[in-house]
C-alpha cells in the first residue's frame, strides 16, 4: 500500500511539518493584531471627526445666535406712504434732485424756493448771507416723512443749479450743490449739512443771459474737484467762464465761442475720450473742443485728449458747424450708456441720432412739434426705447420708438394741458419699464375729441397715467392734481423697493407768491383707487386684476 507523499514527507521531516504550521500560525496572529490596530485608528478618527462635526456646528449656531438675539440690527426708517411740505408766501423753481443725505438708506429731495425767511424753525434769513430780501433759499427735505434736513440762504435770484459735485478731499464737505446766482455770485453748499462751503463773486453780469445747463468739466486746477463751466449769451455771441469746482475761483477769463445759440448745451465724450460742447446755433448743430476753450481762456494748454481724427473739425479756437438740421435744433440729449454714447438731436422737424464718435447722422425720423425732450426706457427686455411727446393740446400723441431701428412699437394720443410736467419711466424687474404720463383727466373716448372744453379741463388738473408694456391697451390714471405743477419725477427712493412721486407745486408766475407745496407719494398706494382707461376694447382680465398687476410690480435700480 503506499502512502501519500505528504504524510511520507511528514514522516521523513516531522520537525520541518511543525516548524510550517508555526509560522502559518504566527503569520495570522500578525495580521489579526494589525487588523486590530487598523480598527482602533478608525475608531479614533471617527471620534475625531465627529468631535469636529459637533463643535463646528455649535460655534455656527453660537454665532447665528449672537447676531441674531444679542447684537442690535440698525433700524431700518419707516417711509411714510405719503407725506407734504408747505411753504407759504413764496415761490419756487423748476428744480427737483433726490440724494440720500443723512445717510439713512433713503433719498432725500432738494429743491429751490425764494422767500424773505427760512421756514420750519431753521432761523435763517436772507440778510444772515447779506442778501437782500426775499432771496433764493436751496432746501433739502427728508424722503422718509418730509421733515426738514437743512435750509440755506443762498443768492438774490438762481440761474443755475447742479447737486453732487465732489469737493476736493480734505474739505469740509465731500459733495456740494453748486448754484450760479442771478446776477453774481456762485455758491457751494456742503449736501450733507447745508452749510455753505464758499461763495464767489464773479458769474457773467446783468447785461448777460445765463443758458442752461451747468456744465461739469475735467479737473483742470489739478484740485482734485471736477470743474464747472458757465455760458452765456452776450451781444448776441456765446462765451464760457471756468470755475474752480473746489473753490470757486475763475479760471483764465472770459472766452468767446464765437457763435450764438440758446440754452440746451451738451457736454460730450467721444469714445477715445476727447471732450466737446455741442450746442444748437440756429438750425445747425455746432461742436466746440473743450480744449480749445481752455486754452482761450488760460493761454496755456490743458489736461485734455486731443482727437487727430477730428482735429481739423473741432480743435480750434472758435466753434464749427457740424450737420444742419431740418428746422431749428430744439434739444440735444444722450443717449444712455458708457462715455462716447450716441447724441439724439431733437428739432422742430425731425429727431437725427448721431454717433457718438463720428457724429455723423445714424438714422433720422421726421416728426413735427416735438414737446419736450425726449425720455428712455425698455418697451421690450433690455433694449433700449426712446419716448417722445408730439404734438401739444388735445393732438398730443405718446410714441414709443425702437432705438436700434426707429420702428413705433407703441403709440397713443394722450391729450393734455399746456405746461404738462414731463414723462418719466422707471426699469422694472422684467427687464422692462414703466412709464409715466402726463394727461388731460378725462380720457374715454368720447371726450378724445378737438371740441374738448379748455376751461373744463383746466379746472379737472393734471393727471398722472401709468404704462407698461406687459399691458399694451390698458392705461392706469393714478392720481390728479389741480394746482399748478412746476417741477416733478417718478423715482426710487430706496434702491429696488417702491417707486415715489414726488411734485413740487407753486404759483405761476414768479413775482406772485403763494403756497408751494413738496408732496411724496407712494405709487403703489396710488394703484387701489386708481382708473383703469382700456386703449380700445376690454380685454378679459378685469379691472381689479388689472390694478393687482400693477401693484405686483417689482422696480429695479441697478444695486
Amino acid at each position: 500500500m503506499t502512502m501519500d507523499n505528504k504524510d511520507l514527507e511528514a514522516e521523513i521531516h516531522p520537525l520541518k511539518n511543525e516548524d510550517g504550521k508555526s509560522q502559518e500560525n504566527l503569520g495570522n496572529q500578525l495580521k489579526t493584531e494589525d487588523n486590530l490596530k487598523s480598527a482602533r485608528l478608525q475608531s479614533r478618527l471617527s471620534r475625531c471627526r465627529a468631535v469636529a462635526f459637533f463643535l463646528s456646528l455649535f460655534i455656527c449656531l453660537f454665532v447665528v445666535f449672537v447676531v441674531s438675539f444679542i447684537i442690535p440690527c440698525p433700524d431700518r426708517p419707516v417711509s411714510q406712504r405719503m407725506w407734504r411740505v408747505d411753504y407759504n408766501a413764496a415761490v419756487t423753481y423748476d428744480f427737483l434732485a433726490v440724494e440720500d443725505i443723512n445717510r439713512d438708506r433713503i433719498r432725500d429731495v432738494l429743491f429751490l424756493y425764494k422767500n424773505t425767511n427760512g421756514i420750519n424753525n431753521f432761523n435763517r434769513s436772507c440778510a444772515d448771507e447779506g442778501l437782500s430780501s426775499p432771496c433764493a433759499f436751496v432746501a433739502a427735505v427728508s424722503g422718509a416723512n418730509g421733515s426738514t434736513l437743512w435750509e440755506t440762504p443762498v443768492a438774490p435770484d438762481v440761474a443755475l443749479v447742479k447737486c453732487a459735485v465732489s469737493q476736493p478731499r480734505g474739505s469740509e464737505g465731500s459733495s456740494a450743490c453748486i448754484l450760479v446766482g442771478r446776477p453774481d455770485p456762485v455758491t457751494a453748499v456742503d449736501l450733507s449739512t447745508g452749510q455753505t462751503l464758499w461763495t464767489r463773486p464773479g458769474s457773467p453780469g446783468t447785461n448777460a443771459s445765463i443758458l442752461s445747463p451747468l456744465l461739469q468739466v475735467p479737473d483742470v486746477d489739478g484740485d482734485g474737484a471736477p470743474d464747472l463751466l458757465v455760458l452765456a449769451r452776450e451781444a448776441e455771441e456765446v462765451s464760457g467762464y471756468i470755475y474752480s469746482g473746489g473753490t470757486g475761483h475763475q479760471i483764465g477769463h472770459r472766452g468767446s465761442l464765437g457763435t450764438d445759440g440758446e440754452s440746451g448745451f451738451l457736454l460730450h465724450v467721444t469714445r477715445t475720450g476727447v471732450h466737446y460742447i455741442l450746442l444748437p446755433c440756429a438750425s445747425s448743430l455746432c461742436g466746440c473742443s473743450v480744449q480749445g476753450l481752455y486754452e482761450k481762456v488760460t493761454r496755456r494748454d490743458g489736461p485734455f485728449k486731443r482727437d487727430p481724427l477730428g482735429q481739423n473739425m473741432l480743435n480750434a479756437t472758435t466753434c464749427r458747424t457740424l450737420m444742419h438740421s431740418a428746422g431749428a435744433v430744439r434739444y440735444l440729449v444722450h443717449v444712455p450708456g458708457k462715455a462716447g454714447a450716441d447724441v439724439l438731436l431733437v428739432g422742430t422737424e425731425a429727431c437725427v441720432l448721431l454717433d457718438g464718435q463720428e457724429l455723423t447722422p445714424r438714422w433720422t425720423l421726421s416728426t413735427a412739434r416735438v414737446l419736450r425732450k425726449p425720455i428712455f426706457g425698455h418697451y421690450k427686455p433690455d433694449a433700449l426705447a426712446m419716448v417722445i411727446e408730439n404734438g401739444t393740446g388735445v393732438d398730443r400723441q405718446i410714441l414709443l420708438l425702437d432705438l436700434g431701428t426707429r420702428a413705433v412699437l407703441w403709440s397713443h394720443v394722450l391729450p393734455s394741458l399746456p405746461g404738462s410736467p414731463p414723462s418719466s419711466s422707471l426699469p422694472t424687474a422684467d427687464h422692462r419699464s414703466a412709464f409715466f404720463f402726463w394727461g388731460l383727466h378725462e380720457l374715454d373716448s368720447a371726450n378724445q375729441t378737438n371740441q374738448t372744453n379748455q376751461t373744463e379741463t383746466s379746472a379737472a388738473g393734471h393727471s398722472l397715467y401709468m404704462f407698461h408694456p406687459t399691458l399694451p391697451r390698458v392705461l392706469l390714471e393714478l392720481a390728479n392734481i389741480s394746482a399748478n405743477i412746476v417741477s416733478s419725477d417718478v423715482v426710487l427712493l430706496e434702491p429696488s423697493r417702491h417707486a415715489a412721486c414726488v411734485l413740487l407745486t407753486g404759483p405761476a408766475r414768479s413775482d406772485v407768491p403763494g403756497l408751494v407745496s413738496v408732496i411724496k407719494h407712494k405709487v403703489r398706494d396710488l394703484v387701489p383707487s386708481s382708473r383703469v382707461v382700456h386703449l380700445g376694447e376690454a380685454g378679459p382680465d378685469s379691472d381689479q386684476a388689472v390694478r393687482d398687476r400693477f401693484s405686483r410690480l417689482r422696480y429695479w435700480s441697478g444695486v
